[in-house]
């Protein structure tokens, strides 16, 4: 069973959006709409997201996502549709159930930290578990545990104005993880960090995620962010889902012009993985022949490792088993791709699609 389903999710704000939705689901156009004073947020959005899957739900300022997600734990009521969580309807949960579902189901961490000032790294990380009426001594050390995964252990009773923004957005993190929720929401949570501290927190997002397979719906704007993060990425514009695919049908297939234009610029070498390319094997090829490398190593990595290191090279799993194999001409492959990419860098480029919306 999926983790998340969502069926024909529409968001309208303004005027007449039962009326709205009708139009849209029979054809009219955005500006029809908008004209009329309404602003569709979100339109006929659909998808399932697999348990322990990171699911990235990628868009330009205003095409939707933040209002997408905030449907998917009822902080916002669809205009139309449904969003099945573990069976249940979000849409048709009372007050009491939505209240347990947001602290005993779904954890959020946003991108502004939403820390308590007056309260220590330790009861900012405790204070979900504290709201469930968890005793103190069992909420501290679900906290503390919590704060040792996010590299915080020694802090907790410092305060947030005392931390940098890497370390606020690390005790947001560890809230999320304390309450020991299945699933989290993260709505642009790296994008107020530097990038430097924000390559840190993805890091630590892909570590944490290896041990304790979540299922997270993660929103950003950032396209090399959704690249390196997501399992699967949803493609938004002007509200709609235009795409739902992996990092390689993202870019090798993409679904229109506009999602060819997003993504024509990647240097897929800081991208694709060792294990996206390389030649699988049909059985356990012995790992003495050959240099191993991770199946999750970018293409960057692999081409530095060649410079010192004779092809091929055995990709191993994550259970130091032989996977696969990347043989000569399967980076030569990938260099084709790599100088494509970098031919266009040097292009100017121009994305459309930054409509005015929820988003």
């Amino acid at each position: 069973m999926a983790a998340i389903r969502a069926e024909g999710l529409y968001k309208v704000f303004g005027r007449r959006p039962d009326d709205v939705v009708r139009q849209l689901s029979e054809g009219a156009s955005t500006d029809e709409v908008v004209a009329q004073g309404a602003t569709p947020a979100v339109i006929d959005a659909g998808f399932e997201v697999q348990p322990g899957e990171i699911f990235v739900v990628m868009g330009l300022s205003g095409s939707g996502k933040s209002t997408l997600i905030r449907m998917l734990n009822g902080l916002l009521s669809p205009t139309s549709g449904h969003v099945h969580v573990g069976g249940r309807d979000v849409a048709e949960l009372g007050p009491k159930s939505l209240r347990q579902l947001r602290s005993e189901e779904m954890s959020m961490v946003f991108q502004h930290f939403a820390l308590l000032p007056h309260r220590t790294v330790l009861e900012n990380a405790a204070y979900a578990l504290k709201i469930r009426g968890f005793e103190k001594q069992e909420r501290d050390s679900k906290a503390r545990d919590a704060l040792t995964l996010v590299g915080l252990s020694g802090w907790e009773h410092r305060y947030p104005s005392q931390l940098s923004g890497g370390m606020k957005q690390r005790v947001g993190l560890a809230r999320a993880l304390a309450a020991e929720t299945d699933i989290l929401l993260m709505d642009e949570a790296f994008s107020a960090l530097d990038p430097l501290i924000r390559r840190e927190m993805q890091d630590q997002l892909i570590d944490l995620q290896h041990r304790l397979t979540k299922t997270i719906v993660f929103i950003t704007h950032d396209l090399n962010e959704a690249m390196r993060l997501g399992d699967r990425i949803a493609m938004m514009r002007a509200g709609r889902i235009v795409q739902i695919g992996t990092r390689e049908d993202i870019l090798y297939d993409p679904a229109d012009d506009y999602v060819a234009e997003f993504v024509k610029d990647v240097d897929r070498t800081r991208v694709l993985t060792a294990g996206s390319v390389m030649e699988p094997v049909s059985d356990q090829a012995s790992q003495a022949e050959y240099t191993t490398v991770s199946a999750d190593t970018l293409l960057s990595d692999v081409f530095a490792m060649t410079d010192r290191r004779p092809l091929p090279l055995a990709v191993i799993d994550g259970d130091n088993r032989t996977v696969g194999v990347i043989r000569e001409h399967t980076l030569l492959h990938a260099m084709v791709a790599r100088d494509a990419a970098r031919k266009q860098d040097a292009e100017p480029t121009r994305v459309e699609g930054q409509e005015a919306s929820h988003g």
